[in-house]
């Protein structure tokens, strides 16, 4: 694969974010401390799910350095409603000590927010205020992100998506190309289950490294979310990317690897199954 080519495929500049991203995105949900934070956004990491303290020093270091290369997404926690969202946002501004959000995200819609006609409205003001750029949210429910995807003022939608969950290839794929919103994946090794061999399978398990490049061969999805746990593994995960998109019969056994996980038969049709 050519160097134009490579770089083709691990980075993307969606039209909902106006920004130049490095394809995998950096989550510290598994206790990544802030050196190896440092080194990934040295590296040419960019794309930050904002959400834990580890975070906080090294953003706010590389934002003070080059704010414009960052894409910081993060919101509140929970979001009921209207006040606290407010709240949330202007307090991460203190804290990243900037003057915008790159995304605004509320969690798990249905679960940890709500998506009432009050806290749209709240985060569409802040985003004609200037505080938030985007606006985003995560979503299990991929009927729903698929009408969100056609009309709504969503920016952003964080989604699961892997080898035993491709489910997203129906509900929300097709449904995407009225506004372009950005597209992020989240639980890629489908939470490390494609890692190890499953009963009844022949061969290997995936690695890290398939995981990411099996959701960033879709020409849907923008950005895929690691949660390394040290540095060595953030850099195994980087260097996966450099292979490039899987070709047929690597897509091939990740789907029949994520139909085992799944539940479903070795072999067969690589069809979505959930």
């Amino acid at each position: 694969m050519s160097q134009g080519s490579a770089d083709d495929f691990r980075f993307r500049t969606p039209p909902a974010l106006g920004k130049r991203v490095y394809r995998l995105g950096l989550s510290a949900s598994k206790g990544i401390d802030e050196g190896a934070i440092r080194e990934a956004l040295e590296a040419g990491v960019n794309y930050v799910f904002f959400t834990r303290k580890s975070m906080h020093r090294p953003v706010r270091e590389a934002a003070r350095r080059d704010r414009e290369r960052l894409v910081i997404a993060s919101g509140p926690v929970l979001a009921y409603f209207p006040g606290s969202i407010r709240r949330a946002t202007e307090k991460l501004l203190r804290v990243l000590g900037t003057d915008s959000l790159d995304v605004l995200q509320i969690f798990w819609l249905g679960r940890m927010s709500a998506y009432s006609d009050a806290n749209v409205e709240e985060m569409v003001r802040l985003r004609e205020e200037g505080k938030v750029r985007a606006l985003g949210v995560s979503i299990h429910d991929r009927p729903r992100a698929g009408r969100l995807a056609e009309d709504s003022p969503l920016d952003l939608l964080m989604i699961r998506y892997n080898a035993a969950h491709p489910g997203a290839e129906v509900d929300v794929f097709p449904h995407l190309a009225r506004r372009r919103p950005a597209v992020v994946a989240y639980t890629a090794t489908c939470w490390r289950k494609l890692l190890s061999p499953p009963r009844r399978w022949q061969g290997p398990a995936a690695s890290a490294g398939d995981c990411y490049r099996f959701c960033l061969t879709s020409p849907h999805v923008d950005v895929v979310l690691t949660a390394p746990a040290s540095a060595a593994e953030l850099r195994e995960d980087m260097q996966a990317l450099e292979k490039g998109p899987l070709r047929p019969d690597e897509e091939a056994r990740m789907r029949a690897l994520g139909r085992v996980v799944h539940g479903g038969a070795a072999k067969g049709p690589s069809g979505p199954t959930g």
